[in-house]
């Protein structure tokens, strides 16, 4: 399962109201690159043949069946604060993670 925080969910909601996607549902992926070898992925998107979709905090996502072996755990929240502005996912499955926290391996 992948969960998103009340603050992620409030931002993805924002997002999607702000570029008139509400036919698009939130993709979470892993591709390939990154400093570490993986890196996370985000986009609004149709869901495509063999997506999982999975739903928290009212927020429907899509998940393909590659990353979600990656995924399985992560917690997904949003960051606003004097660091910076984005998301932040917590992966149980990472051995380790880069500095910028976009990429793992």
């Amino acid at each position: 399962m992948i969960t998103l925080t009340p603050r992620a969910a409030k931002q993805v909601r924002s997002m999607q109201a702000e570029l008139a996607l509400p036919g698009k549902r939130l993709r979470v992926l892993v591709e390939s690159g990154g400093c570490s070898g993986f890196q996370y992925g985000m986009s609004f998107d149709e869901r495509k043949p063999g997506d999982e979709e999975i739903e928290s905090e009212g927020v429907a996502m899509l998940i393909d069946p590659a990353s979600l072996a990656y995924l399985q755990g992560t917690a997904i929240d949003f960051d606003d604060g004097l660091h910076g502005k984005g998301f932040e996912l917590k992966n149980p499955n990472a051995q380790s993670t880069c500095g910028c926290g976009k990429s793992f391996s």
